[in-house]
């Protein structure tokens, strides 16, 4: 199975036009679970989002209807990576 980043993804396309209005601030990429308004079942997605509408796609991931993969806080059209924070926090120093 290839990684979800080396495929074409549904939805929106990297350079898209959304990605650069002032309103958006969060990128997702994710796999529609369930029948819902973002797709069929089995499809990847990305999307580039406004506050409002990522609040929305967290409520669909509680509700199993899509499963996020990756997401991306976005600021003037660029693209910053948020890191897992488990694996921030494991790679931090133990103080006593």
């Amino acid at each position: 199975m290839k990684d979800i980043a080396a495929r074409e993804l549904k939805g929106h396309n990297i350079l898209a036009v959304e990605r650069f209005w002032d309103s958006t601030f969060w990128m997702i990429e994710f796999t529609v679970l369930r029948p819902t308004a973002y797709g069929e079942p089995g499809d990847e997605m990305r999307l580039f989002l406004t506050e409002d509408g990522y609040q929305s796609a967290l409520q669909s991931q509680q509700r199993r209807e899509i499963k996020i993969k990756r997401y991306a806080h976005v600021i003037e059209g660029h693209v910053y990576c948020k890191r897992n924070p488990r694996s921030y926090s494991r790679r931090l120093p133990l103080t006593a």
